[in-house]
């Protein structure tokens, strides 16, 4: 995907990561079954109107932020957090009215330290979902 230097917000209430994307639909091309998307929003600065087609996904049940079970896409792919590389699954919403179009869940956060005091600190040593 190769974006650069998306803000994140960090939940650790939160188990899954997701991220912001629109008109996900899922297809079948050549009899194989595949899910599109496009990332962000056309008003985001990385946004470049490019549709995503993967055929490596899943689906879920997961609990949104107000408690309610949703069925959502998951993609497996990598961010960049302090410079290494880290596998992660994001699912894919509509968080076109939350303040950060990612969401990193306590799955992603298993290796890390979390100090609610601090902000922004890989973000200043930029960050990359490959």
């Amino acid at each position: 995907m190769n974006l650069h230097a998306i803000a994140v917000k960090i939940d650790t209430g939160a188990f899954t990561s997701s991220m912001h994307c629109h008109e996900i639909k899922e297809i079948v091309k050549d009899g194989v079954s595949k899910l599109s998307f496009r990332l962000l929003d056309p008003e985001h600065e990385e946004y470049h109107d490019k549709k995503f087609v993967v055929e490596d996904y899943d689906k879920r049940w997961i609990k949104n932020s107000f408690g309610e079970s949703e069925e959502r896409y998951v993609i497996s792919t990598f961010i960049e957090l302090f410079q290494k590389k880290h596998a992660i699954d994001l699912t894919l919403t509509n968080r076109g009215n939350m303040r950060f179009p990612v969401l990193l869940g306590r799955k992603i956060l298993d290796d890390f330290l979390v100090d609610v005091s601090q902000s922004n600190l890989s973000f200043q040593k930029s960050l990359l979902i490959a």
